[in-house]
């Protein structure tokens, strides 16, 4: 039985679009003699669609999409993902379901087991857990079909008592498939290669494994599709943050060959590579599947807007790109130079503004309020909110979008102004911490200066006052973002954080500020996941809640 993998970027809600990719990958797939085209979860309507799943018609679209695609199975088999009507009334409205298609017609339904319900997953919120588990049979092979999670089920990780595997394993199946929408962290792949080796090892059985690849607003998808041996070793994995359409044989004996060259990394790529191809394919797919093309952001000579802008550039095009410089009275004569290298180096669009005279306006406007009280973070954040104006009032008159540049060490302390640096349509690296930041720039100019060296050696500062620097009000980076992450990303307490060496007053004042930054992050733009615990959809703190620090 010859075997296609389809590993493609589809857009949430967008049946013309999906249903088009699925039928070319499938035409594609019987030139080149396949049996079976395999497509990922819910690749009908795309993942996750989350409230689009209440309405009637979205569903009806997905059931219209599926015949469509089934009258393209005439002489081929193909498996989609859908959700579908759930007929019992005592369950969900909704089953996450696959679809084996052979001979022009939907000849087996498989209906998704356990349904994730953790970080920035919800699938309870709308499917109903299936408890009917059936082999289907197809060109004399027994196939155990399961979805994503379904195999989620490794001794370390004992999240559930039924495992489908444990059931369609009674029916003698000869391969096992498992389609999936796994988001992309920096930390996964490993983990993923490793949860599903396990399974072939444990049922003894090769299994071809599809992912989703492509952006969807906030989450990342990877790809990363692989296929194992009855050994529970890799024999090949799809490439990371790219569409692929592959091929295997597996003969009568579960031996898998194919005649592509295989993309199985036997040296995992770095975080950091993986953090920078990540954000450049979710930048990419926020603008291609929002219907924008350019972006705004503002260029303050310091590295977390250089590397950000450096990422639009490569993403967009530095043609796409318009870095606006906006100076103020605290601003240094080479932190200016610094953006305008910047710009030279990437070839992007740039304007100046000097904001010097908007915020004297601002200032000289409150005077009757302020009178003669002493200048502080009110004046700092009236640069900021002007600025903000600014590259609004572009957006709104050339049809950009701005792009956020705040980084995640300081989303989670707050070190950012409401309505100033924290506005934007898309945050792009505020899921990477400061330190992660200074290997970004690193990154990018691994081949040639892109960054100049002066913005990655100099002291971060926001400028907003004479010769501020972020460690007047912050620990040490390296410090900051090693205590935030056993917070925010491993969720330990204070006293354990304490426990493993860090000064105990630091660590509770980097706590409280964390807990009191929340009403902010809740108005903050949709961040882009790169690690296995971002801010965000996966991260539901209460705003007024008494924190335990």
């Amino acid at each position: 039985m010859k075997i296609a993998l389809a590993q493609l970027n589809y857009h949430i809600g967008n049946f013309e679009s999906n249903t088009g990719k699925i039928i070319h990958a499938i035409q594609q797939a019987r030139q080149n003699g396949a049996d079976l085209v395999v497509f990922s979860e819910l690749c009908v309507c795309g993942y996750p669609a989350r409230d689009f799943l209440e309405f009637n018609e979205f569903i009806s679209h997905c059931e219209s999409a599926a015949y469509q695609i089934a009258a393209e199975c005439t002489d081929i088999a193909c498996i989609i993902g859908l959700p579908t009507p759930n007929h019992n009334p005592e369950g969900k409205d909704l089953n996450n379901s696959a679809y084996f298609i052979e001979d022009g017609e939907v000849k087996a339904v498989v209906n998704k087991a356990l349904l994730p319900n953790y970080d920035i997953f919800d699938e309870y919120r709308y499917f109903e857990p299936s408890t009917s588990f059936n082999c289907i049979d197809f060109k004399g092979k027994r196939i155990a079909l399961t979805i994503c999670e379904d195999l989620w089920n490794t001794i370390e990780n004992p999240l559930y008592i039924t495992r489908p595997m444990d059931e369609l394993i009674k029916q003698n199946p000869d391969v096992m498939i498992n389609i999936a929408a796994s988001p992309f962290a920096y930390n996964h792949d490993e983990e993923r290669i490793a949860i599903l080796s396990d399974n072939a090892r444990r049922y003894n059985l090769p299994l071809f494994y599809v992912n989703h690849v492509g952006a969807q607003t906030e989450l990342i998808f990877d790809g990363g599709s692989l296929v194992f041996n009855r050994a529970g070793e890799a024999v090949d994995e799809l490439p990371y943050f790219t569409e692929q359409l592959a091929y295997y044989t597996l003969n009568n004996e579960g031996e898998i060959t194919f005649t592509h060259q295989p993309t199985l990394k036997l040296n995992r790529d770095s975080d950091i590579q993986q953090i920078h191809d990540g954000l450049v394919l979710g930048i990419q797919d926020y603008f291609h599947k929002s219907g924008f093309k350019q972006a705004i952001l503002g260029l303050s000579g310091g590295i977390d807007s250089a590397v950000v802008c450096a990422l639009a550039a490569e993403a967009l095009g530095p043609e796409n790109v318009m870095a606006v410089m906006l100076p103020s009275k605290f601003s240094t004569d080479h932190s200016l130079k610094d953006a305008e290298d910047l710009v030279r180096n990437l070839g992007c669009k740039s304007e100046v503004i000097a904001i010097a005279k908007i915020t004297d306006a601002f200032e000289e406007a409150l005077h009757p309020q302020f009178q003669n009280l002493p200048f502080n973070i009110a004046e700092e954040n009236i640069q900021s909110r002007s600025r903000a104006i600014l590259l609004m009032a572009m957006t709104n008159k050339f049809g950009y979008i701005l792009l956020n540049t705040s980084n995640k060490s300081e989303v989670a302390v707050g070190y950012g102004t409401l309505y100033g640096d924290m506005c934007g349509g898309i945050s792009v690296i505020g899921d990477v911490f400061k330190t992660q930041v200074f290997q970004l720039a690193r990154y990018i100019n691994r081949d040639r200066e892109i960054i100049p060296e002066n913005t990655i050696i100099k002291p971060p500062s926001a400028e907003l006052r004479p010769d501020q620097k972020d460690t007047d009000s912050l620990p040490e980076y390296d410090i900051l973002d090693a205590i935030l992450s056993q917070y925010v990303e491993y969720r330990r307490s204070s006293a354990e954080i304490i426990k493993q060496g860090f000064d105990e007053e630091t660590v509770r004042k980097v706590l409280r500020l964390v807990n009191l930054a929340e009403h902010k992050r809740y108005q903050t733009p949709p961040i882009l996941r790169v690690s296995p615990k971002a801010f965000g959809m996966g991260r539901r703190m209460p705003i007024v809640g008494k924190y335990l620090t």
